[in-house]
Order: structure tokens, then sequence, then C-alpha cells
């Protein structure tokens, strides 16, 4: 399969449990220390687009892998609206990527949550021929505070990230965990959308880290910070150029 639909969902195991032994029984009048603890189980997915290079096979070659988040207007249950925009809007054009693009969507009403999203590239790794020391994740608006968000939590997968217009989180995390994370973030100055100041939090938060990040500022553009930055060859050249760092990021 070269271009087109994979209307697949990934799915993951979540156990949550606290240990820990009743010290003594409660009685009326007293606070005592008590502990519980029970098994949770969860199954989830998403449905999403893949894309594979017109040259893929099964020649031994391992392929970069670029994680595309959409944004909130894209939601849903329809793969269709992925292809508003971004990378999966360039495919349906007719654009050849040398890569391997995947392309989630987030169900209505839903926010990207980054342990569904790392364990539905668990399943891509898996499946197919991924260079594991170019995997890279990009995203605009809700996908761009997804892409920072998925990167802090798991910044040993990645070997660059793009978020566009998103609001960041986190910007503590952001010094400690994405200081080996090449980044290169995009904003609009006229963004009533999604204020540009989060943007120059993240950046300026990476920065004191000693991390390696690239900003840029589209002066005249509102919240459309992604068109011209997903048609502009030098942010592709920039990121297939980046490779993973053999470091071990502090803890989360």
């Amino acid at each position: 399969m070269r271009q087109g639909l994979a209307i697949a969902a990934v799915s993951v195991i979540v156990v949550a449990a606290a240990a820990g032994v009743a010290l003594e029984a409660a009685a009326p009048g007293q606070q005592v220390p008590q502990s519980f603890s029970k098994q949770i189980v969860k199954t989830v997915g998403y449905n999403y687009l893949l894309y594979l290079p017109k040259d893929y096979g099964p020649a031994g070659r391992r392929w970069p892998l670029v994680l595309f988040l959409h944004g909130a207007g894209e939601r849903g249950s329809d793969l269709e609206k992925i292809k508003r925009h971004g990378p999966p809007e360039l495919v349906a054009q007719g654009r050849q990527f040398p890569f391997i693009l995947v392309s989630p969507q987030c169900p209505a009403e839903g926010w990207w949550d980054a342990e569904v999203l790392n364990a539905l590239l668990d399943e891509i790794v898996a499946k197919y021929a991924v260079d594991e020391d170019r995997v890279y994740v990009t995203g605009l608006s809700m996908g761009g505070s997804g892409t920072w968000s998925l990167a802090i939590k798991y910044p040993q997968r990645f070997a660059a990230i793009v978020p566009i217009c998103g609001a960041g989180a986190e910007p503590y995390n952001a010094r400690k965990r994405l200081a080996h994370v090449p980044v290169w973030t995009f904003h609009g100055a006229k963004d009533e959308a999604v204020p540009i100041q989060t943007t120059e939090l993240m950046v300026a938060s990476v920065r004191k880290g000693n991390g390696s990040v690239k900003y840029t500022v589209y002066p005249e553009a509102g919240h459309d910070a992604w068109t011209e930055t997903y048609n502009n060859p030098q942010v592709w050249e920039w990121l297939l150029s980046q490779r993973r760092q053999s470091t071990t990021a502090p803890a989360y």
C-alpha cells in the first residue's frame, strides 16, 4: 500500500494499581493510614491514514517515520477530514514523500493522548520498516500542542519535532526533557486563536535548558502558520537531516 487509507485501531492495555498494606483498622473519631489497590484494564486506539513511499518494499531498507497530528477541526470519525491540512493534504494532491507518514484521527471532542500515540508508534514500528533513529512528530494547532506534549513525555523516541501554532504545555519539563531533541517551531504573529506567547514560553524554556530550537514567526500570519511551513522544502530537509541522539532524559 503506497498511499491511502488505513482504517485500523491500535490498542494498549493500561494497568493502574496502588500497592500497600493497611496499617490498622479504621475507627470512629480517628485518622489512620489505609491503602487501596485495584487493576483497571482499558483498550484504546486511533484510526489513521497511512502513506508509504513509492519505493517502499521488502529490500531491507529502513525508512524515516513522520507522525502528523491534526488540529481540533479535523476530529471525529471521518478520515477524509485529515486531508484538509498538512502533509495528508499534500499527499492527496499528489505530493510524494521519502518517508512513512502516519496521520491518526482524534475522536470528536477528544484531545491528543501521548500514551495512545506512543502505542500507535509501537504498532507502526512493529509492522513496517521504520528507521527508529529517524522518527519525527509534527502537528498544527491542537496537534502542535500534542506535538509538544508527546515529545516531552517520550523524548527518547524522537529525532526532532516541528510544533506549529500549538499552545505549549509544561515549560519546566520542556526545559529538562527536550534538551537533546531538536525543535523547529512556527507561529503567526497575528494569531488570535492560540496566542503567540504560548510558543514563546516553550522556546524560552528549551533554550534555558540549552536545547536546540529554531523559532520562525510569520509577521502577517494569523492562526494558519502551517500552510507556508509545510510547503517549505527547507523544513523537510531540516527535519529529515536530524537523527535521534542517544541520551537519557530526566525523570518525567
